[in-house]
């Protein structure tokens, strides 16, 4: 079968042809470095389109196969099955040299690598594609973007889902389909690069646990130790390293690998030495005692508050917070913010009728007032005279940064949504100074768009939005600052939320998208709560960062196990280098429930001029309930800093 062929029917250039290597696993769980793979398939096709190869085989675990209610593999069934280490080397030869195709690429790969460490081989992957950013980028109306869905909307057959052969070649039909989609709208495929990993970084780690306590602040001299202080070592000690954090851990303190202005105390036997932790230390004020100190003080470590209980949600919504819920503004306390860090503005939102409500966390934010959108609701036909572009999506060209930004604005103002690439789902083009010049106006020519000036936003009549494709459920827009509560299924437990961070493709420089786990006093419990690229899951893997192309960065958080002590998940992101966000443009946050999920809800941020790092959301507590807010605050100073000012020193 070839490329050029009716069936196969995709772009043949350099671009979008590739020898692929399209996988899927099916496995006894979500954790890669927990659970196994119960079966594989991989399905290989050349650049000309014609399959040269396929390969699919049950395995055997070594331990319970899980939601058998999903995948069908009972232990019976895989009992005599081959072990993957026995089907590696085949595997490895099929991958070789070729793009790694899934449907969530990344959690295929994670398995895999996982799969290949234990094997003590590496996993041959350079370059990996996921189906899902693809369709991300493209946009088709699908009210979601699960195997199923898209193969329904490229009418590609499935017969048997979550049977890792039939899915792979569904996966094929699919890929094929995306393919033609870039290419008409000549997007650019979300490739990430896989570069060897460290075995280490696939091997299996037990969790920490988290302290049980809050941090009471700093050790007062000749006081005792309290439970939940944070307690760092650094430089040689007299007693085994281990024997010194498990004595402490007993005890109910907070053992941290790194010091920021929230540790209670840094322990080391030479104290004028050079290290990372003794110079922030002395930097920070931080109080130093050694180790025999240590050990008198760990046998009258007194009480310690324990973090606050809260409830399992008592309710479940299937709907945003209403628009006509008052907001009322009492005063706040602010929330801890790095050195530096601009002026905030507190925000409040309505007392709920179900359960207690705790103070409210203050929004870092230039404008008063939080705004409370709109519940998600059928995608209108057309327009009305109070939102004429309700049902368009409109994405703005040249101009400059200001000037653009203020345009996005203005479309949201008007009911609208602002898109920041080319997508099926963009309606119209606003062409503001060189707008014209912009490399995907021959696109947009080709493809029809109605294109404006920027006097066009400035209309206040209902605008037709012609014959543009429309969902059934459109994702409500949010402001900068909005609040919605994150909906329960009714009868279900919560779902994972997935935050999604894009923007246009950037030749000068790479953006970091990172999460921070804050407990009640707005500080991660322990260094493992920040999320980053060197550390992409929390110990219990809770919250994890997905990565689906150069312009497209996730992070998930299971609500419904983050610890206790956690309150709020804060996503920001950061630019390596010089560059500031000014250049880079608006960032979009779309929120979806699950990894395949139409986004509930989506903002476009791009009040940054000269920032280098950036708030984008947060998943916070009220009473019983989960909410989501976008914030949109940008800081001059780097990532570091920005991790000090939550109790994270990135130096170490």
């Amino acid at each position: 079968m070839s490329l050029a062929s009716a069936s196969f029917d995709v772009p043949a250039t350099d671009h979008y042809a590739h020898d692929w290597a399209l996988v899927d696993v099916e496995t006894s769980g979500l954790v890669a470095r927990r659970d196994r793979v119960l079966s594989v398939a991989v399905v290989t096709i050349g650049p000309d389109g014609e399959q040269t190869g396929e390969f699919s085989t049950l395995l055997d675990p070594g331990c319970d196969p899980g939601p058998v209610h999903v995948h069908g593999l009972t232990a019976e069934r895989l009992r005599g099955a081959p072990t993957f280490d026995q089907v590696a080397g085949r595997i490895g030869a099929m991958l070789q040299d070729r793009v790694l195709v899934a449907h969530n690429a990344q959690f295929d790969y994670d398995f895999l690598a996982h799969e290949f460490a234990r094997a003590r081989m590496w996993l041959p992957v350079s370059q990996r594609l996921c189906t899902l950013a693809l369709n991300r980028q493209v946009d088709p109306p699908t009210d979601d973007m699960k195997l199923g869905t898209l193969a329904a909307h490229y009418g590609v057959p499935q017969q048997h889902a979550h049977d890792a052969l039939d899915d792979t070649r569904v996966l094929a039909g699919i890929l094929r389909a995306s393919l033609r989609q870039a290419a008409r709208l000549d997007l650019p495929l979300p490739l990430v690069a896989c570069p060897p990993r460290a075995e280490s970084r696939f091997t299996p780690q037990p969790p920490k646990t988290p302290c049980a306590y809050r941090n009471p602040g700093r050790l007062a001299p000749g006081g005792p130790l309290r439970q939940g202080m944070k307690i760092a070592i650094t430089g040689e000690t007299a007693h085994a390293r281990a024997e010194l954090v498990g004595r402490a851990v007993a005890a109910g303190l907070n053992m941290m690998a790194s010091v920021s202005r929230h540790t209670s105390v840094l322990v080391t036997n030479e104290p004028a030495c050079d290290s990372t932790k003794a110079r922030r230390a002395l930097a920070e004020g931080v109080p130093v005692i050694d180790e025999h100190t240590f050990l008198r003080l760990l046998a009258d470590v007194r009480t310690g508050t324990a973090h606050e209980a809260t409830a399992a949600p008592a309710v479940t919504i299937a709907s945003p917070v209403p628009e006509s819920s008052p907001v009322p503004e009492p005063a706040t306390t602010p929330a801890p913010a790095p050195a530096s860090a601009p002026a905030q503005v507190p925000v409040t939102e309505p007392e709920s009728t179900t359960a207690p409500v705790p103070a409210e966390p203050v929004l870092p934010s230039p404008s008063p007032g939080a705004a409370v959108p709109v519940p998600r609701q059928p995608a209108d036909p057309v327009g009305s005279l109070d939102n004429p572009l309700a049902g368009h999506r409109v994405l703005v060209l040249g101009g400059v940064h200001a000037d653009a930004a203020a345009a996005r604005t203005r479309v949201v103002e008007l009911g609208g949504s602002a898109a920041i690439n080319l997508s099926a789902s963009v309606t119209d083009v606003v062409l503001l100074a060189r707008g014209e010049e912009d490399r995907r106006m021959s696109r947009i020519t080709a493809l029809e768009l109605p294109v404006h000036d920027g006097h066009w936003l400035t209309a206040p009549a209902a605008i037709d939005r012609g014959t543009a494709a429309v969902r059934a459920q459109k994702p409500q827009v949010l402001p900068r600052g909005g609040v919605t509560d994150l909906p329960v299924p009714h009868g279900r437990p919560a779902p994972d939320w997935y935050i999604t961070a894009s923007w246009a493709p950037q030749t000068d420089c790479e953006i970091d998208v990172v999460a921070f786990l804050l407990d009640e006093d707005e500080q991660v419990t322990f260094d493992e709560e920040f999320i980053f690229y060197g550390a992409p899951e929390s110990p219990a893997g809770t919250v994890r960062l997905l990565t689906g192309g150069p312009a497209e960065q996730t992070i998930a958080v299971d609500v419904a196990s983050l610890p206790p002590a956690t309150r709020k998940v804060v996503v920001a992101a950061a630019i390596d280098g010089v560059t500031t966000f000014g250049t880079v443009g608006a960032i979009q946050i779309g929120a979806a429930a699950g990894n395949s999920g139409a986004p509930i809800a989506r903002a476009t941020l791009d009040a940054a001029t000269t920032e280098r790092t950036m708030l984008l959301a947060e998943i916070y507590r009220r009473g019983p309930l989960w909410r989501l807010r976008t914030v949109g605050q940008g800081y001059d100073h780097g990532l570091d800093a920005l991790a000090r000012g939550y109790g994270v020193d990135i130096a170490d």
